[in-house]
């Protein structure tokens, strides 16, 4: 018998079905970017209560400025994230490192894969200083 079990693979062991759940609410997915985007030079999140919110100081139920919308079969992420830019950034240089930096936290942090990362820019911030910001 002992010789039998030395031979026993135990792979071969056949569990019940499993179904593993993982949520994550879409204020982390909110918080991430804001993170992200406060790691950016020239650019600011075109709503000013998106901090207050992510610190509470606000009702709301979501993040005004980055809507995040998931899919559970693909196990992915599409994200909108409105931005001001300063005056003499590159827009689209701006826009690539934002869109760069948002898909590989989410996709670090939580594993799911981002499909989109849509960044619309709102407004032109003027430079006091005339300088360009990169």
């Amino acid at each position: 018998m002992q010789n039998s079990l030395k031979q026993f693979d135990p792979k071969e062991i056949v569990l019940p079905d499993t179904t593993m759940i993982r949520d994550i609410e879409n204020r982390v997915f909110q918080a991430i970017v804001v993170r992200c985007l406060s790691e950016v030079k020239g650019v600011v999140p075109a709503e000013g209560s998106l901090f207050a919110a992510l610190l509470g100081r606000e009702g709301q139920e979501s993040v005004r400025g980055v809507e995040v919308e998931q899919e559970d079969k693909k196990r992915s992420v599409s994200v909108r994230v409105e931005v001001n830019v300063a005056y003499g950034v590159s827009i689209p240089e701006k826009a690539e490192e934002i869109q760069t930096k948002i898909a590989q936290e989410i996709n670090r942090l939580t594993g799911l894969r981002v499909s989109q990362v849509h960044v619309i820019f709102k407004d032109l911030m003027p430079n006091p200083k005339g300088d360009v910001v990169n």
